[in-house]
């Protein structure tokens, strides 16, 4: 990841065009890799493209806070709410459905977001060489392309499982069954597969399991659907819905963090209406966007302030 990133951001050669390069870079990676791994990853690669490029350190890890956030909206595998989003709701051809809706506006609120913090952070434009040496960071060029090639079949997979989908054919239902299956592949072929068992973030894995079990329970309570449905739902209209489920979200997800109150909301929307292709599109679109508007809106965030630290 850090070759392609490196390779990608070599391209530009002025700071306008380098921070609008790195903000839909950190986006598609996101993606199409989870937002949680570049939040992992990308705090190293922020830094060094700011040194390189003389632009200012807070500056480049907001970008990527906002940008992996933005990025992860446009596919099913990008966040963990999506992906809750995809399974439970039953969207047909889930990954061709985000890329419908949310492709343009993703890539078109990336460069915005960039854009928009140069603004807010006074970056002057300038002419810059970053003497990246993008191969550098190939560390074992074996392992380089079973992973390189383990992504691309990931979403090729999942693209023709879509397709198949669509035309009523026999699929896999279990989206997640696919990454899994490729991801086993990959760990059997890699060169030190214990290596790659020792750098799993257990705990942040760990940290998902225990708060899908706590939601669980308090979702059992009937305490968050009493506050949930504070907020009208406006059903009759398709800009109602859109109103009532972005506010929703954007509202409870700095109280609760955007992935547990996805995990409520998927259940108070069965109870309350049947849900539109729509609905659910606007459930990942506003669970995830709320996550850039404070710090505990996102678990991405909080991964970057660790890290960091």
């Amino acid at each position: 990841l850090n070759y392609i990133a490196l390779k990608w951001v070599s391209q530009f050669k002025s700071r306008l065009t380098l921070v609008i390069a790195s903000s839909i870079l950190f986006g598609v990676l996101a993606a199409f890799t989870v937002n949680d791994t570049v939040a992992l990853m990308g705090p190293p690669l922020a830094f060094y493209i700011a040194r390189a490029s003389g632009l200012p350190l807070q500056f480049m890890f907001i970008l990527l806070a906002f940008s992996l956030t933005i990025g992860s909206v446009m596919t099913p595998m990008g966040n963990p709410q999506n992906v809750l989003i995809a399974i439970a709701s039953g969207i047909n051809a889930p990954l061709i459905t985000f890329l419908e809706y949310l492709a343009i506006p993703t890539l078109a609120n990336l460069i915005i977001t960039a854009i928009l913090l140069s603004k807010l952070f006074n970056v002057k434009n300038a002419r810059i060489e970053t003497g990246f040496i993008p191969g550098e960071h190939i560390r074992n060029l074996r392992d380089a392309v079973l992973g390189g090639a383990g992504i691309v079949l990931v979403v090729c997979t999942l693209l023709v499982n879509d397709i198949l989908s669509i035309y009523g054919l026999p699929h896999i239902r279990e989206y997640g069954f696919i990454p899994f299956v490729i991801a086993s592949i990959l760990y059997m072929l890699s060169s030190n597969p214990r290596e790659v068992l020792k750098h799993i973030d257990w705990g942040t894995i760990v940290f998902f399991i225990t708060m899908f079990i706590t939601m669980e329970g308090i979702w059992r309570t009937g305490l968050v659907k009493e506050l949930i449905s504070i907020i009208p739902f406006f059903g009759n209209s398709p800009i109602g819905r859109l109103s009532s489920i972005t506010v929703a979200s954007i509202l409870f997800s700095q109280l609760l963090s955007n992935v547990p109150f996805a995990k409520f909301y998927i259940e108070y929307l069965k109870t309350v209406s049947v849900a539109t292709q729509l609905d659910w599109v606007t459930v990942a679109m506003a669970t995830t966007i709320a996550g850039n508007l404070t710090l505990l809106g996102a678990a991405s965030n909080i991964i970057i302030i660790e890290y960091l630290e």
